[in-house]
Protein backbone atom coordinates (compact mmCIF):
# COMPACT_ATOMS: atom_id res chain seq x y z
CA UNK A 1 0.00 0.00 0.00
CA UNK A 2 2.37 2.50 -1.20
CA UNK A 3 0.18 5.44 -1.23
CA UNK A 4 -0.38 4.84 2.79
CA UNK A 5 1.94 7.20 5.31
CA UNK A 6 4.79 4.60 6.48
CA UNK A 7 4.56 3.22 10.19
CA UNK A 8 7.27 4.85 12.50
CA UNK A 9 10.33 3.32 11.65
CA UNK A 10 9.89 2.25 8.06
CA UNK A 11 8.13 -0.79 9.14
CA UNK A 12 4.97 -2.36 10.68
CA UNK A 13 5.81 -4.74 13.48
CA UNK A 14 4.03 -8.20 13.76
CA UNK A 15 5.15 -10.60 16.64
CA UNK A 16 1.91 -12.36 16.80
CA UNK A 17 2.71 -15.77 15.70
CA UNK A 18 0.42 -18.19 13.94
CA UNK A 19 0.31 -21.81 12.30
CA UNK A 20 3.23 -24.03 13.79
CA UNK A 21 5.16 -21.71 14.66
CA UNK A 22 2.57 -20.28 17.46
CA UNK A 23 1.93 -23.79 18.36
CA UNK A 24 5.35 -25.13 19.00
CA UNK A 25 5.75 -21.81 20.83
CA UNK A 26 2.93 -22.12 22.80
CA UNK A 27 4.38 -26.04 23.75
CA UNK A 28 7.25 -24.57 24.39
CA UNK A 29 6.14 -22.07 26.92
CA UNK A 30 4.22 -24.39 29.03
CA UNK A 31 7.91 -25.53 30.40
CA UNK A 32 9.11 -22.32 30.81
CA UNK A 33 9.38 -20.24 34.39
CA UNK A 34 5.97 -17.36 34.48
CA UNK A 35 5.97 -13.58 34.80
CA UNK A 36 2.31 -12.35 35.12
CA UNK A 37 1.46 -9.13 33.36
CA UNK A 38 -0.43 -6.52 35.28
CA UNK A 39 -3.95 -4.79 32.86
CA UNK A 40 -1.88 -2.39 31.64
CA UNK A 41 1.48 -4.27 30.51
CA UNK A 42 -1.49 -6.67 28.85
CA UNK A 43 -2.44 -3.73 26.83
CA UNK A 44 1.28 -3.12 25.75
CA UNK A 45 1.39 -6.55 24.78
CA UNK A 46 -1.38 -6.68 22.38
CA UNK A 47 -0.21 -3.41 20.88
CA UNK A 48 3.34 -4.61 20.65
CA UNK A 49 1.86 -7.70 19.14
CA UNK A 50 -0.26 -6.00 15.89
CA UNK A 51 2.67 -3.43 15.35
CA UNK A 52 0.67 -0.39 17.21
CA UNK A 53 3.68 0.47 19.06
CA UNK A 54 6.21 -0.10 15.68
CA UNK A 55 9.00 -0.26 16.07
CA UNK A 56 9.33 -1.75 19.43
CA UNK A 57 9.69 -5.57 19.48
CA UNK A 58 9.41 -5.76 22.52
CA UNK A 59 9.74 -4.53 26.18
CA UNK A 60 12.65 -1.64 26.46
CA UNK A 61 16.02 -3.13 27.04
CA UNK A 62 18.49 -0.23 29.50
CA UNK A 63 19.62 2.07 26.70
CA UNK A 64 16.65 2.41 25.37
CA UNK A 65 14.67 2.91 28.49
CA UNK A 66 17.11 5.48 29.52
CA UNK A 67 17.16 7.77 26.64
CA UNK A 68 13.30 7.24 26.67
CA UNK A 69 13.30 9.19 29.61
CA UNK A 70 15.53 11.53 29.35
CA UNK A 71 15.39 12.67 25.80
CA UNK A 72 12.15 10.65 24.29
CA UNK A 73 14.20 9.07 21.61
CA UNK A 74 15.13 5.32 21.22
CA UNK A 75 18.72 4.05 20.62
CA UNK A 76 17.91 4.53 17.12
CA UNK A 77 17.25 8.14 16.72
CA UNK A 78 13.77 7.71 16.74
CA UNK A 79 11.56 9.85 18.70
CA UNK A 80 9.25 7.90 21.57
CA UNK A 81 8.61 9.85 24.18
CA UNK A 82 7.35 6.94 26.89
CA UNK A 83 9.08 3.89 28.04
CA UNK A 84 6.98 0.60 27.61
CA UNK A 85 8.57 -1.61 29.91
CA UNK A 86 7.87 -4.85 32.24
CA UNK A 87 8.49 -4.42 35.95
CA UNK A 88 8.94 -7.27 38.43
CA UNK A 89 9.76 -7.19 42.32
CA UNK A 90 13.11 -7.92 43.54
CA UNK A 91 12.66 -11.54 44.17
CA UNK A 92 11.22 -12.41 40.95
CA UNK A 93 14.64 -10.62 39.44
CA UNK A 94 16.85 -12.44 41.38
CA UNK A 95 15.02 -16.09 39.93
CA UNK A 96 15.65 -14.79 36.48
CA UNK A 97 18.64 -14.51 34.55
CA UNK A 98 19.92 -12.32 31.29
CA UNK A 99 19.80 -15.10 27.97
CA UNK A 100 16.79 -17.04 29.46
CA UNK A 101 13.33 -17.09 27.93
CA UNK A 102 10.07 -16.86 30.05
CA UNK A 103 6.42 -17.10 29.70
CA UNK A 104 4.04 -13.75 30.10
CA UNK A 105 0.80 -14.71 31.41
CA UNK A 106 -2.51 -13.46 32.08
CA UNK A 107 -3.50 -14.67 35.47
CA UNK A 108 -2.57 -18.80 34.81
CA UNK A 109 -3.47 -18.04 31.01
CA UNK A 110 0.34 -18.10 28.76
CA UNK A 111 0.16 -15.64 25.97
CA UNK A 112 3.52 -15.06 24.93
CA UNK A 113 7.42 -15.65 25.33
CA UNK A 114 10.06 -13.02 26.50
CA UNK A 115 13.92 -13.77 25.80
CA UNK A 116 15.49 -11.78 28.53
CA UNK A 117 18.20 -9.66 27.17
CA UNK A 118 18.61 -7.34 30.05
CA UNK A 119 17.22 -6.90 33.70
CA UNK A 120 17.99 -3.97 35.18
CA UNK A 121 17.11 -1.53 37.98
CA UNK A 122 15.57 2.09 37.36
CA UNK A 123 14.97 5.22 39.04
CA UNK A 124 11.13 5.52 39.29
CA UNK A 125 11.39 8.91 40.96
CA UNK A 126 13.55 10.27 37.86
CA UNK A 127 10.83 8.61 35.12
CA UNK A 128 8.10 10.16 37.27
CA UNK A 129 9.41 13.78 36.91
CA UNK A 130 10.64 13.52 33.21
CA UNK A 131 7.44 11.86 32.09
CA UNK A 132 4.87 12.99 34.29
CA UNK A 133 6.43 16.20 35.29
CA UNK A 134 5.28 15.54 38.92
CA UNK A 135 6.36 12.81 41.58
CA UNK A 136 3.17 13.11 43.30
CA UNK A 137 1.50 10.33 43.97
CA UNK A 138 -2.18 12.00 43.99
CA UNK A 139 -0.88 11.56 39.89
CA UNK A 140 -2.58 8.06 38.61
CA UNK A 141 0.56 7.39 36.48
CA UNK A 142 3.26 7.93 38.77
CA UNK A 143 1.00 5.57 41.43
CA UNK A 144 1.15 3.22 39.06
CA UNK A 145 4.63 3.67 38.72
CA UNK A 146 5.68 3.58 42.45
CA UNK A 147 3.41 0.58 43.29
CA UNK A 148 5.05 -1.56 40.27
CA UNK A 149 8.38 -4.04 40.74
CA UNK A 150 11.78 -2.07 40.94
CA UNK A 151 13.51 -4.47 38.52
CA UNK A 152 12.98 -3.95 34.78
CA UNK A 153 12.83 -7.01 32.16
CA UNK A 154 13.95 -6.21 28.65
CA UNK A 155 13.58 -8.40 25.44
CA UNK A 156 11.59 -9.17 22.49
CA UNK A 157 8.72 -10.87 23.10
CA UNK A 158 6.72 -13.60 20.37
CA UNK A 159 2.94 -13.83 20.97
CA UNK A 160 1.40 -16.97 20.63
CA UNK A 161 -2.10 -15.84 21.93
CA UNK A 162 -3.71 -12.09 22.70
CA UNK A 163 -5.22 -11.33 26.07
CA UNK A 164 -9.09 -11.69 26.38
CA UNK A 165 -9.85 -8.26 26.30
CA UNK A 166 -9.02 -8.67 22.24
CA UNK A 167 -11.52 -11.75 21.67
CA UNK A 168 -13.83 -10.59 24.02
CA UNK A 169 -13.77 -6.33 23.93
CA UNK A 170 -15.22 -4.74 21.16
CA UNK A 171 -13.91 -7.78 18.90
CA UNK A 172 -15.64 -6.01 15.59
CA UNK A 173 -14.21 -2.99 16.25
CA UNK A 174 -10.83 -4.01 17.47
CA UNK A 175 -8.85 -3.44 14.33
CA UNK A 176 -4.71 -4.06 13.51
CA UNK A 177 -3.00 -1.48 11.81
CA UNK A 178 -2.64 -3.65 9.22
CA UNK A 179 -6.53 -3.68 9.04
CA UNK A 180 -7.02 -0.02 9.25
CA UNK A 181 -4.37 0.41 6.60
CA UNK A 182 -5.85 -2.56 3.98
CA UNK A 183 -9.67 -0.25 4.97
CA UNK A 184 -7.93 3.09 4.35
CA UNK A 185 -6.64 1.72 0.88
CA UNK A 186 -9.69 0.29 -0.29
CA UNK A 187 -11.77 3.28 0.51
CA UNK A 188 -9.16 5.40 -1.13
CA UNK A 189 -8.26 7.53 1.53
CA UNK A 190 -4.64 8.86 1.63
CA UNK A 191 -5.05 11.95 3.90
CA UNK A 192 -6.80 10.83 7.00
CA UNK A 193 -7.52 12.17 10.79
CA UNK A 194 -7.57 10.60 13.93
CA UNK A 195 -9.01 11.29 16.96
CA UNK A 196 -8.49 10.29 20.04
CA UNK A 197 -10.43 10.35 23.52
CA UNK A 198 -11.51 8.65 26.76
CA UNK A 199 -14.52 10.55 27.17
CA UNK A 200 -18.17 10.18 25.84
CA UNK A 201 -18.59 12.38 22.83
CA UNK A 202 -20.29 15.99 22.67
CA UNK A 203 -21.09 18.95 20.40
CA UNK A 204 -17.65 20.40 21.23
CA UNK A 205 -16.05 16.56 19.89
CA UNK A 206 -17.97 16.66 16.87
CA UNK A 207 -17.44 20.55 15.68
CA UNK A 208 -13.21 19.19 16.06
CA UNK A 209 -14.06 16.28 14.18
CA UNK A 210 -16.18 17.80 11.34
CA UNK A 211 -13.83 20.80 11.13
CA UNK A 212 -10.78 18.05 10.67
CA UNK A 213 -12.91 15.72 8.38
CA UNK A 214 -13.51 19.30 6.21
CA UNK A 215 -9.60 18.90 4.84
CA UNK A 216 -8.73 14.88 4.69
CA UNK A 217 -10.14 11.93 2.83
CA UNK A 218 -11.59 10.21 6.46
CA UNK A 219 -12.25 10.26 9.99
CA UNK A 220 -10.40 8.01 11.78
CA UNK A 221 -12.23 7.55 15.43
CA UNK A 222 -10.30 5.45 18.07
CA UNK A 223 -11.43 5.89 21.45
CA UNK A 224 -8.99 4.87 23.96
CA UNK A 225 -10.60 1.81 25.73
CA UNK A 226 -8.11 0.46 27.97
CA UNK A 227 -7.46 0.97 31.66
CA UNK A 228 -8.56 4.78 32.91
CA UNK A 229 -8.79 5.77 36.26
CA UNK A 230 -12.51 4.45 38.51
CA UNK A 231 -13.87 7.90 37.93
CA UNK A 232 -13.67 7.94 34.31
CA UNK A 233 -16.86 6.86 31.87
CA UNK A 234 -16.55 2.95 31.68
CA UNK A 235 -15.58 2.27 27.71
CA UNK A 236 -18.73 0.65 27.22
CA UNK A 237 -20.98 3.28 27.49
CA UNK A 238 -18.43 5.69 25.91
CA UNK A 239 -18.75 3.53 22.88
CA UNK A 240 -22.00 3.48 23.13
CA UNK A 241 -22.40 7.23 22.76
CA UNK A 242 -20.54 6.98 19.83
CA UNK A 243 -22.05 4.63 17.96
CA UNK A 244 -25.48 6.15 18.39
CA UNK A 245 -24.33 9.98 17.13
CA UNK A 246 -22.64 7.89 14.09
CA UNK A 247 -26.25 6.72 13.39
CA UNK A 248 -27.38 10.00 12.76
CA UNK A 249 -24.81 12.73 12.16
CA UNK A 250 -21.54 11.63 10.29
CA UNK A 251 -21.33 10.81 7.11
CA UNK A 252 -20.99 6.56 7.21
CA UNK A 253 -18.28 6.38 3.87
CA UNK A 254 -16.11 9.04 5.22
CA UNK A 255 -15.94 7.32 9.05
CA UNK A 256 -14.29 4.71 10.45
CA UNK A 257 -14.99 3.53 14.51
CA UNK A 258 -12.37 1.28 16.08
CA UNK A 259 -10.71 1.27 19.26
CA UNK A 260 -7.30 1.77 20.80
CA UNK A 261 -6.89 -0.92 23.55
CA UNK A 262 -4.01 1.36 24.99
CA UNK A 263 -4.45 2.17 29.07
CA UNK A 264 -4.38 5.38 29.70
CA UNK A 265 -0.81 6.87 31.23
CA UNK A 266 -2.17 10.66 32.20
CA UNK A 267 1.09 11.76 31.06
CA UNK A 268 0.07 14.44 28.91
CA UNK A 269 2.32 16.18 26.60
CA UNK A 270 4.37 12.75 26.17
CA UNK A 271 1.15 10.85 25.68
CA UNK A 272 0.21 13.01 22.71
CA UNK A 273 3.21 12.19 21.08
CA UNK A 274 2.74 8.59 22.09
CA UNK A 275 -1.24 8.47 20.64
CA UNK A 276 0.44 10.40 17.41
CA UNK A 277 2.76 8.09 16.25
CA UNK A 278 0.37 5.50 17.37
CA UNK A 279 -2.30 6.41 15.05
CA UNK A 280 0.17 6.93 12.49
CA UNK A 281 1.01 3.00 12.59
CA UNK A 282 -2.62 2.69 11.71
CA UNK A 283 -2.47 5.10 8.84
CA UNK A 284 -3.48 8.09 9.73
CA UNK A 285 -1.77 11.00 8.45
CA UNK A 286 -3.18 13.53 10.96
CA UNK A 287 -3.95 13.65 14.32
CA UNK A 288 -6.37 16.14 16.31
CA UNK A 289 -4.64 17.31 19.11
CA UNK A 290 -7.10 19.38 21.72
CA UNK A 291 -6.76 21.12 24.57
CA UNK A 292 -5.42 19.08 27.62
CA UNK A 293 -4.57 15.97 25.76
CA UNK A 294 -4.13 12.91 27.92
CA UNK A 295 -4.02 15.42 31.09
CA UNK A 296 -4.88 15.01 34.80
CA UNK A 297 -5.76 17.35 37.14
CA UNK A 298 -3.43 20.67 36.65
CA UNK A 299 -0.26 18.74 36.31
CA UNK A 300 -0.20 20.52 33.03
CA UNK A 301 -1.20 23.52 31.11
CA UNK A 302 -3.93 23.37 28.49
CA UNK A 303 -1.99 23.43 24.86
CA UNK A 304 1.41 22.12 26.97
CA UNK A 305 0.36 18.53 24.81
CA UNK A 306 0.05 20.67 21.59
CA UNK A 307 3.51 22.98 22.33
CA UNK A 308 5.61 19.78 23.10
CA UNK A 309 5.31 18.70 18.91
CA UNK A 310 7.39 21.61 18.33
CA UNK A 311 10.25 19.72 20.10
CA UNK A 312 10.58 17.95 16.98
CA UNK A 313 11.08 18.32 13.41
CA UNK A 314 7.89 17.68 11.71
CA UNK A 315 9.80 15.12 9.49
CA UNK A 316 10.74 13.27 12.74
CA UNK A 317 7.40 12.68 13.74
CA UNK A 318 5.83 12.04 10.73
CA UNK A 319 2.22 12.53 11.38
CA UNK A 320 0.33 16.12 11.35
CA UNK A 321 -0.91 17.69 14.82
CA UNK A 322 -4.25 19.34 14.04
CA UNK A 323 -4.10 22.00 17.04
CA UNK A 324 -7.68 22.95 18.26
CA UNK A 325 -8.62 25.35 21.08
CA UNK A 326 -11.02 24.28 23.89
CA UNK A 327 -14.59 24.49 21.64
CA UNK A 328 -18.00 25.27 23.22
CA UNK A 329 -21.21 26.59 22.47
CA UNK A 330 -21.95 30.51 22.47
CA UNK A 331 -25.30 31.64 22.69
CA UNK A 332 -24.91 34.48 20.85
CA UNK A 333 -23.13 32.81 18.02
CA UNK A 334 -25.64 30.39 17.71
CA UNK A 335 -23.27 27.57 17.61
CA UNK A 336 -20.11 25.64 18.61
CA UNK A 337 -16.92 27.97 18.16
CA UNK A 338 -13.71 28.97 20.22
CA UNK A 339 -12.14 31.75 21.65
CA UNK A 340 -10.38 31.81 17.97
CA UNK A 341 -13.71 32.09 16.44
CA UNK A 342 -16.50 33.61 18.83
CA UNK A 343 -16.19 37.57 20.11
CA UNK A 344 -18.30 37.15 23.21
CA UNK A 345 -17.33 36.56 26.44
CA UNK A 346 -17.77 33.49 28.89
CA UNK A 347 -21.26 34.88 29.80
CA UNK A 348 -22.49 33.78 26.74
CA UNK A 349 -20.66 30.82 26.77
CA UNK A 350 -21.90 27.07 28.11
CA UNK A 351 -20.03 25.50 30.24
CA UNK A 352 -20.92 22.37 32.38
CA UNK A 353 -18.31 21.12 34.32
CA UNK A 354 -18.08 16.81 34.75
CA UNK A 355 -19.68 16.97 38.36
CA UNK A 356 -22.66 18.90 36.73
CA UNK A 357 -23.07 16.69 33.89
CA UNK A 358 -23.34 13.25 36.12
CA UNK A 359 -25.11 15.20 38.74
CA UNK A 360 -27.49 16.41 35.98
CA UNK A 361 -27.84 12.86 34.59
CA UNK A 362 -28.48 10.73 38.00
CA UNK A 363 -31.10 13.10 38.92
CA UNK A 364 -32.57 11.83 35.47
CA UNK A 365 -32.43 15.28 33.35
CA UNK A 366 -31.34 15.16 29.72
CA UNK A 367 -28.21 17.75 28.93
CA UNK A 368 -28.90 20.86 27.32
CA UNK A 369 -28.45 19.78 23.27
CA UNK A 370 -26.01 22.45 22.88
CA UNK A 371 -23.69 20.22 25.16
CA UNK A 372 -24.43 16.93 23.15
CA UNK A 373 -26.90 15.29 20.88
CA UNK A 374 -30.14 13.91 23.38
CA UNK A 375 -28.95 10.42 21.58
CA UNK A 376 -25.65 10.39 23.24
CA UNK A 377 -27.34 12.24 26.68
CA UNK A 378 -29.80 9.26 26.74
CA UNK A 379 -27.24 6.68 26.85
CA UNK A 380 -25.18 8.48 29.41
CA UNK A 381 -28.37 8.81 31.90
CA UNK A 382 -29.77 5.33 31.68
CA UNK A 383 -25.80 4.15 31.98
CA UNK A 384 -25.71 6.79 35.12
CA UNK A 385 -28.93 5.57 36.83
CA UNK A 386 -27.92 2.43 36.32
CA UNK A 387 -24.99 2.84 38.61
CA UNK A 388 -26.70 4.86 41.10
CA UNK A 389 -29.22 1.64 40.89
CA UNK A 390 -26.55 -0.98 42.40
Amino acid sequence: MPDLIPPHGGTLVNRLLTGALREAARQRAAHLPRVPLSRANLADLELIAVGAYSPLTGFLRRDDYRRVVDEMRLTSGLVWPIPVTLAVDADTARALRVGQDVTLTEGDRPLAVLHIDEIYPYDKAHEAREVYRTTDEAHPGVARLYAQGDYLLGGDVWVFDLPRAAHEEFPDLRYTPAQTRRLFAQRGWRRVVAFQTRNPIHRAHEYIQKTALEIVDGLFLHPLVGETKPDDIPAEVRMASYRVVLEKYYPRDRVLLGVFPAAMRYAGPREAIMHALARKNYGATHFIVGRDHAGVGNYYGTYDAQRIFDQFPPEDIGIVPLRFEHAFYCRDCGTVVTAKTCPHGPDSWLHLSGTEVRARLRRGEMLPPEFTRPEVSAVLRAALQAQAAQ
